[in-house]
């Protein structure tokens, strides 16, 4: 999901100019662990440094240690209950403006895995403003 992640992050600061300082937060939907990583060293190969404004949904919401999670949330499910339960508010009482949502996931059905075959990662993001 990392590339997937990557690719739109980077053709969305392409397309209107911004940057990542033009956001309070940039959140992805579960990359997990490595995946962050991953779209850190990603960013970095355009010139692009998210590690101060980023944080993915899933590592918000599961603990690595004491849950044995590995790297396997729902990427649309972490990103909607984060975004309710710890964003929002923030949004609403102004202690932020402006955040990317990143909604990570797989494009796959029943048989793609026991045909062998690659699973595509997909990211769609949301610039959530508050005038």
């Amino acid at each position: 999901m990392a590339p997937a992640a990557f690719d739109t992050l980077v053709s969305h600061f392409q397309d209107t100019g911004r940057k990542p300082s033009d956001y309070d937060a940039i959140f992805t939907g579960d990359l997990g662990y490595v995946g962050k990583d991953i779209l850190h060293d990603l960013t970095e190969t355009k010139g692009y440094q998210i590690r101060s404004v980023h944080e993915d949904c899933g590592v918000l919401m599961f603990d690595k240690a004491a849950q044995d999670t590995h790297s396997g949330g729902s990427g649309c499910a972490c990103i909607a209950t984060v975004f309710s339960s710890y964003i929002y508010p923030k949004l609403m009482s102004h202690e932020w403006k402006r955040v990317l949502l990143i909604g990570t996931g797989a494009l796959m059905n029943a048989t793609s895995s026991q045909q062998s075959e690659s699973i595509p990662g997909i990211a769609h993001a949301v610039s959530v403003e508050i005038l």
